[in-house]
């Protein structure tokens, strides 16, 4: 409500500005008059442009985008207004169309024009939920008419949508601060899936770890090589399950597990004595019975171009901090086969609680590319998947549960862990850890 009516004063300030030729034409001020408007409407002016600096978030860069939204919104709603207002005039017979009438629409245009130049930079620069492609596009139409208002009205969709969201989850996090939702018994250990590390400046979790670290949670990570053989990385996350129960003497850990650290985990518990310090494993989107696609890729691909793609990955992953990486054998183990024999060795034990979760794209345009592509390889096999795996094969635990969003989108394999950092409508990542970590406390975890 405050901000709606922030927006109201000073759009009624800019059409004030903007018909101030009609104040004077028709002596409704005098001189004295005038000039108090114009330094009013200076310091109107500068106002706006640079209020933003003072942060009324602990994000500042949110509260710059708020401002960056609010002058967009001032320019669209003062422009249209203005344009109907002048026409009005005109065509009343109110005002002349002399060379103040000009000057006062001159300086208007210009007005508007800095507002809009300022608020597009900083909405071009700080919105989080604009794709690359749309940062692309709009260097390519801001010059062409109607045309660069569509992409102007969509980057304000957006923006308004983001700042709505983030908005509410300060005040959320704000009003549920001190119950410490997440604050478990053991902590929290969040272990990657395949082909990625545990970057410092890149979490491979996007937001989540900070939502649930706001909430009282505990976070470690994995930090298992990018691609190796279930039964090595496993023992890789035995060491760092050790670890952290010797450094911390937490004696547990509640373990969080995308894709294959789903296997790696379960591997780790069963095969090789991690269970005492596991409390409990629950996996997010693991192929838990194979790809499909994965056994049709390497039955089809040559055997050389196969040895050429795994010695590249082996080559440039060594150079980036993996010590041993081992593209084909993580490939293998995520085949129907591969998992078939890790089940066979990998029994759920019965000191740990599990819990297992999927979801599912709509279509290709679910999500970005390669994704957009390995989604039909998998529609092939089967037409309910997330991108990579089948929403069956994630099925592990008798509380499975298939996460769905309302709409055409669906949520793909890499929204689950916020890979995209993109807001999706009617399912919010960060809210569904939050309450995934909250179950584990009400359990005793």
């Amino acid at each position: 409500m405050k901000d709606k009516m922030i927006k109201t004063v000073e759009i009624v300030w800019m059409l004030l500005a903007g018909n101030m030729y009609l104040l004077i034409q028709r002596n409704l001020i005098g001189r004295r008059g005038v000039l108090f408007l114009l330094g009013l409407s200076t310091v109107c002016f500068l106002i706006l442009h640079v209020e933003s600096v003072f942060s009324q978030f602990k994000s500042l860069r949110l509260h710059v985008l708020m401002g960056g939204e609010r002058l967009l919104a001032i320019v669209w709603y003062s422009s249209l207004m203005q344009i109907v207002l002048t026409v009005l005039w005109l065509k009343l017979g109110v005002v002349e169309v002399d060379i103040l009438f000009w000057v006062n629409l001159v300086v208007f245009v210009l007005m508007e024009s800095s507002f809009l130049c300022n608020g597009m930079i900083r909405v071009y620069c700080l919105s989080k939920q604009l794709t690359l492609m749309t940062r692309i596009g709009f260097w390519f139409v801001w010059l062409i008419p109607l045309v660069n208002i569509v992409f102007f009205i969509h980057m304000y969709r957006v923006t308004k949508e983001e700042i709505e969201i983030e908005c509410e989850k300060i005040e959320l996090n704000h009003v549920r601060a001190e119950n410490e939702l997440c604050k478990t018994k053991y902590p929290v250990l969040m272990v990657h899936g395949v082909f990625f590390r545990d970057v410092r400046f890149f979490n491979y979790w996007g937001r989540v770890p900070q939502e649930l670290q706001r909430n009282g949670a505990t976070i470690y990570y994995g930090e298992q090589q990018s691609a190796a053989t279930v039964a090595d990385s496993a023992r890789e996350l035995s060491e760092r399950i050790k670890q952290i129960v010797e450094e911390t003497h937490c004696g547990k850990v509640n373990i969080i597990a995308h894709s294959k650290g789903g296997l790696d985990s379960r591997y780790a518990i069963s095969c090789l004595g991690m269970a005492p310090y596991v409390a409990s494993l629950t996996t997010i989107n693991t192929p838990h019975y194979g790809c499909a696609f994965a056994d049709y890729l390497l039955s089809k691909l040559p055997e050389k171009l196969c040895d050429f793609v795994a010695n590249r990955y082996n080559k440039t992953l060594k150079r980036l901090g993996d010590h041993n990486p081992d593209f084909m054998g993580a490939v293998r183990d995520l085949t129907v086969e591969g998992t078939a024999r890790i089940n066979e060795v990998a029994k759920d034990s019965q000191l740990v609680v599990y819990h297992s979760y999927g979801s599912m794209m709509r279509g290709t345009y679910s999500a970005p590319f390669p994704q957009s592509m390995t989604y039909l390889l998998s529609y092939h096999f089967s037409h309910d998947n997330d991108g990579l795996v089948d929403v069956k094969s994630a099925a592990w635990t008798p509380d499975y549960q298939v996460l769905q969003a309302p709409g055409r989108k669906g949520i793909s394999h890499g929204d689950m862990i916020d890979l995209y950092r993109k807001n999706i409508k009617g399912f919010d990542v960060r809210e569904f850890y939050v309450q995934l970590v909250k179950g584990l406390k009400e359990e005793g975890l």
